[in-house]
């Protein structure tokens, strides 16, 4: 019933105009998903990556958040279980609180609105490769480097002129840390949200796959509930959907999926259940749910071979060992937001990029998957920014190399490659709608150091 009722909502949303659509019919709904949200983050925040505090979390995580859900999130008190790494929040008397479960190595997990139990917990932790050299662990590689090397440390310190509200910024040349700063009470093991980066990663894991033989992301996307005879939406390709090409419905247009982000709804349950609005590779919407099908199609065309998704797994490849991708309750990975990760495992991302998908002499992505995921194939959006696949192109910005390419995020987060310039820029931050960053301009203003450089 209750997820019935969350689906009316979603649907009715869609005939909203644009400055209407959002949970707002229901403030019954709209606690619960806050409370959901403080449970969510506060854990994540808590024991993903160095960890933050409890101070730090309600300045940072929990302000600059959906208006409609913003004050009931700031009212809310989470009970933090320290020995069990858990958190609940109770939103109704008559109802169980809400509950975000970490586990060592896959971070949080936000049971479903009404749920008492505890998912499955207790993994192997991840490895520690700090004493390792740089790029793979952190031994050699200079830490907080406010002034860096001239000209970049000239960008650094210029920062705040950028917009928005940084809280870390790092720059490689040639896989060099060049410039490297942190906000008070973060450093370089400070995780954060990545918001839609992780889409980015999303296709990185594909890639990998396609390189062994895994899947054919042209073909029609491996999704079980789609298979009935005449059903329309068999034919949607994993590259459509890597491309936001689908031509499916989904709750609310562009990057908001509450009910998983917030309710615990399932990936599967809520993400395969949208049908067709326009045929498949005819208009570009950008939508959380085509990136989670994706994975759920790489999901099972793993479970052909004998294999089971592994994202984290593949980050420990590359020294990522800080970065934690979240999954439902049921183990399916919410690879459309819910990443967190360190600015220098972002870095360490953007080198597997800016190498061509080589790491450390070995290949981990196909020859040409840069190149693929960077072509703006297909329908595009009407914004100053191309798409790829997964990836934002800067094949409209005057003043940047024209192979620029990057991981974009909601509230500031930003990883940009430009193989032509041996550049890798990572930008985290805490913006919000009156206050966010500009992109292009610091961009070229790494581009203008590197000229000096």
């Amino acid at each position: 019933m209750l997820r019935r009722s969350i689906l009316g909502l979603a649907l009715a949303a869609c005939a909203l105009p644009a400055h209407a659509q959002a949970p707002q019919a229901n403030a019954e709904i709209n606690r619960a998903w806050a409370a959901g949200y403080r449970a969510a983050f506060t854990c994540s925040a808590l024991w993903n990556g160095a960890g933050k505090l409890l101070a730090d979390i309600e300045r940072d995580e929990l302000t600059g958040i959906y208006p409609e859900i913003e004050a009931d999130v700031r009212a809310l008190t989470a009970d933090v279980d320290a020995d069990a790494k858990r958190v609940s929040v109770r939103y109704r008397d008559d109802m169980p609180p809400r509950v975000a479960q970490w586990d060592s190595r896959d971070g949080c997990i936000t049971l479903p609105i009404g749920s008492q139990g505890t998912p499955p917990s207790g993994t192997a932790p991840r490895p520690n490769f700090d004493d390792q050299a740089w790029p793979l662990g952190d031994r050699s590689a200079r830490v907080g480097m406010p002034e860096g090397f001239p000209p970049f440390a000239d960008v650094s310190t210029s920062r705040d002129s950028f917009g928005g509200r940084t809280s870390s910024l790092l720059i490689l040349k040639g896989g060099r840390i060049m410039s490297e700063w942190y906000q008070p009470g973060h450093d370089l093991h400070t995780a954060q949200r990545t918001f839609s980066v992780a889409k980015s990663m999303a296709v990185t894991l594909v890639g990998h796959a396609v390189l062994k033989g895994r899947i054919d992301v042209t073909k029609p996307a491996m999704i079980a509930e789609w298979q009935a005879p005449g059903d329309p939406r068999a034919a949607i390709t994993t590259e459509q959907l890597m491309r936001m090409a689908s031509g499916l419905a989904s709750d609310i247009a562009g990057n908001r999926t509450d009910a998983i982000y917030m309710g615990g709804a399932s990936v599967r349950q809520w993400t395969t259940q949208w049908p067709l609005l326009n045929p498949p590779n005819s208009r570009y919407r950008y939508a959380n749910n085509d990136t989670m099908l994706a994975i759920l199609s790489l999901k099972a065309a793993l479970a052909k071979s004998g294999e089971v998704l592994n994202p984290n797994a593949f980050f420990d490849l590359l020294g990522m060992t800080r970065t934690f991708a979240e999954h439902d309750k049921d183990g399916d990975y919410i690879l459309s937001s819910q990443v967190w990760t360190t600015a220098r495992d972002l870095a360490r991302f953007g080198l597997l990029y800016q190498n061509d998908g080589m790491w450390r002499g070995k290949r981990l992505l196909p020859a040409n998957w840069r190149s693929f995921v960077t072509t703006p194939r297909g329908p595009q959006p009407d914004r100053e920014f191309g798409y790829g696949a997964g990836f934002w192109l800067f094949n409209k910005s005057e003043g940047i190399p024209t192979d620029a390419f990057g991981a974009f995020g909601n509230r500031g987060q930003y990883l940009v490659v430009i193989p032509s310039r041996n550049l890798v820029i990572v930008r985290q931050g805490y913006d919000d709608d009156k206050n966010r960053l500009d992109i292009v301009m610091l961009v070229k203003a790494v581009v203008a150091a590197d000229d000096r450089n």
